[in-house]
């Protein structure tokens, strides 16, 4: 067959199967949230396993842990979602007297007023702090389908061990089975490089507000830790509510400081330590990761820009690792040539 035809079956193919997973998004989200939160704690059944403890414990063990962290995470967004939703309504007399001296600041120094309220309009704090609302709402939304992640999780560290012995024991494509492995290995590392360091952002970040006096410094470090998962935009999610809050609490210079300091972190952990840990484990490139996380956000929401890059990944290990003619497409998504 022509490779151009190739191609466009290709992309309609894939085009099917994107809109059928956005229309059972709601079933698809909580099982891939379920896999990766499965393939994150898998050392700790293997170390259990090596130290031959029992099957049962093999199980309850990981999946409690998994479990505690799930029940933590929507306890602190709901707190703290409910805690902004009574705090966003104080803050209009701030924001009108804010206008009011950037009107009276244009007009002495010659700028057009109508120029000035087209522009405070799309900085709107409402509007901004409402979208993260919205987002941590429709977060609080997917976790909170726990019975039916919990039931997942259940399942999935029951047969963990079962089809990892089957995958590699039953025949089929060995490449493929090489490829799943290193998907595995890809995600484990991925999530638990990008949990440590969000965790130091969220501290960094908590321990600078609270000394600032911003408000909800627990909520804005919880989003740090959260956006941490998305890729290239996510520094920016986690940045711009506290920064606001911070204009509007107290004042030009608090949001300065917040700025700094967020800039700083990120700068000093994303470009000097992160990638000493992260490498190459990815394999995707910068163009590549910044369109997973536009069509997998369109496909499964929130959670698929959080999930964006083990999707990501799963996808590179079914479509392109197991294939040893698909070199060239390799080459693509990963910004370099297959060896060997």
């Amino acid at each position: 067959m022509p490779r151009s035809l190739i191609i466009l079956l290709g992309i309609a193919g894939a085009m099917i199967v994107l809109f059928g997973i956005r229309e059972v998004s709601s079933i698809a989200g909580p099982v891939v949230l379920a896999l990766v939160l499965v393939i994150a704690v898998s050392p700790v059944r293997s170390w259990l396993e090596a130290r031959r403890a029992p099957v049962w414990l093999q199980v309850a063990v990981p999946f409690t842990i998994v479990v505690l962290v799930l029940l933590g995470m929507v306890g602190v967004l709901t707190i703290a979602g409910t805690q902004l939703a009574s705090l966003l309504p104080t803050y209009t007399p701030q924001f009108q007297k804010l206008l009011s001296d950037a009107q009276r600041f244009a007009a002495e120094h010659g700028v057009s007023a109508d120029m000035l309220n087209k522009g405070l309009s799309a900085l709107d704090p409402g509007k901004i702090l409402g979208l993260v609302q919205s987002l941590l709402g429709s977060l609080i939304g997917v976790l909170s389908s726990l019975f039916l992640i919990v039931v997942l999780l259940l399942a999935m560290c029951l047969d963990a061990p079962r089809l990892t012995r089957i995958i590699i024991t039953g025949g089929g494509s060995s490449h493929l089975v090489a490829a799943l492995a290193t998907f595995t290995q890809k995600t484990r590392r991925y999530l638990i490089v990008s949990t440590v360091f969000g965790l130091l952002y969220a501290v960094i970040d908590v321990v600078a507000l609270s000394l600032l006096d911003v408000p909800l410094p627990l909520l804005w470090g919880m989003l740090a830790l959260i956006a941490n998962y998305i890729p290239n935009i996510g520094f920016l999610i986690g940045l711009v509510p506290p920064a606001v809050l911070a204009l509007l609490d107290g004042g030009v210079q608090t949001m300065l400081l917040v700025v700094v300091t967020y800039v700083a972190s990120n700068v000093v952990t994303q470009s000097f330590i992160l990638p000493k840990f992260l490498g190459d484990a990815v394999g995707l490139s910068t163009t590549v990761t910044f369109l997973s996380l536009i069509v997998w956000t369109f496909v499964l929401g929130a959670l698929g820009a959080l999930l964006a890059i083990p999707l990501s990944l799963l996808a590179r290990a079914l479509l392109i690792d197991s294939d040893p003619s698909a070199g060239w497409a390799e080459a693509l998504v990963s910004g370099k040539a297959r060896e060997g």
